[in-house]
């Protein structure tokens, strides 16, 4: 072998791999973890962190100042500090989640037609529970299983009238029935297929969006004019429509719980306690179904066609995002790296999680009407309105 060989270079756990440079280029070497590094920089050689520069010049973190300069001793600036950030935060996110541990890293041009599943008629809302995807069949008024490997129909629970939004928690799934009143059911995916177990019938008008904080379920009652508080334990109910005219979306951030309300175009932060509303920060025209990415919340506008990107330690907005496929959006789902969202009129928009880039708009087809949206950490899951599919991506 000549020269320019792939060398491999062992850093504690981390194994990388380098195009060894040409003999004809000056280079640093140094051993690192027993094993002879080479570098393209001609300045860092004895240098007490060379091990670390290596690593950081490996994973792309750092690229040097020229060709064959590191500048190991020079002042990083501000914006070369939050270059190392995003770039360190980047290839971790990348690294650890599950579709990079099973190596899918392909995306497809569109959403394929293969691996659609057929469910009920108008399915609305998605949720998986690390294994398994559970769909809300409006129409049908039931509650499907699908199976996450393969996308096969594992059962059908019944009795969910206009079966809505999904929810797994405490070991069960939780159903809201798009009703007036509103409804709550419930089943146990360790029985056998049933009907669902009605947990309430007295919910605020037309509830859609389900959560939990840990100890209560949560729903946006859209024509209710109000958010619904039910634990489980004791069986209380409580609407609360102080502060609500249209609430939309709902979801939690460990700490708190955010409402979407399509009434006046707002974002909004209760106290989980008693739903009292500690902030209402403005986003775009009708907003409806958010995500949590661990650090802020996307909110998809459908009239706005677009999505607002808003920072939960202090509700700050760090950006109204358009184009890349937005057009009447519902939903957004979060994958561990990127967010997808639905629009109704036929496209998947894929943005960057960390650097609220545009990855692409990806067409799912005509008539396909693309709702609810959810991901198992490998794969996103989309409810295809159009043809009564459930589709993986």
């Amino acid at each position: 072998m000549n020269s320019k060989v792939r060398r491999t270079l062992v850093l504690g756990l981390t194994t990388l791999v380098l195009a060894g440079a040409s003999s004809r280029i000056p280079a640093d070497t140094g051993m690192c973890g027993g094993v002879t590094a080479t570098l393209p920089f001609t300045d860092v050689a004895g240098n007490v962190f060379f091990c670390q520069i290596a690593e950081a010049f490996f994973s792309g973190l750092s690229n040097g100042t020229t060709a064959t300069t590191y500048s190991p001793s020079d002042n990083v600036s501000r914006d070369q500090m939050a270059a190392f950030i995003t770039r360190t935060q980047d290839s971790a996110l990348k690294r650890l989640t599950r579709r990079a541990t099973l190596d899918q890293w392909a995306m497809p041009a569109g959403l394929p037609l293969s691996g659609r599943t057929v469910v009920g008629a108008l399915p609305a809302l998605c949720a998986s529970d690390g294994t398994d995807v559970w769909v809300a069949d409006f129409q049908s008024g039931d509650v499907k299983r699908v199976r996450g490997s393969d996308g096969s129909i594992l059962g059908t629970w019944t009795g969910a009238t206009n079966a809505f939004g999904v929810l797994s928690a405490r070991g069960v799934i939780y159903v809201s029935g798009d009703t007036s009143p509103g409804s709550l059911y419930v089943l146990d995916p360790a029985r056998p297929p049933q009907a669902v177990t009605v947990l309430s019938t007295l919910l605020g008008s037309n509830p859609g969006a389900i959560a939990t904080d840990g100890f209560v379920i949560w729903t946006a009652n859209l024509f209710g004019g109000s958010v619904s508080r039910f634990d489980p334990e004791s069986g209380s109910l409580n609407n609360i429509t102080t502060g609500f005219s249209r609430p939309s979306g709902i979801l939690t951030d460990g700490g708190y719980v955010w409402v979407t309300d399509a009434g006046d175009n707002t974002l909004k932060k209760i106290d989980p306690r008693n739903g009292d509303i500690f902030q209402s920060i403005p986003v775009g025209a009708a907003p409806q179904l958010p995500v949590f990415d661990g650090f802020n919340i996307w909110v998809p506008n459908r009239d706005g066609n677009s999505v607002t990107v808003v920072r939960v330690k202090d509700g700050l907005v760090l950006a109204t995002l358009a184009g890349n496929g937005l057009n009447r959006p519902a939903q957004a789902a979060f994958d561990g790296v990127r967010i997808l969202v639905t629009s109704d009129t036929g496209t998947l928009s894929i943005w960057q999680a960390a650097t609220l880039t545009r990855i692409g708009a990806f067409p799912t087809g005509q008539n396909t009407t693309p709702f609810g949206a959810c991901s198992d950490g490998i794969n996103f899951w989309i409810t295809l309105q159009g043809p009564n599919r459930l589709a993986r991506f």
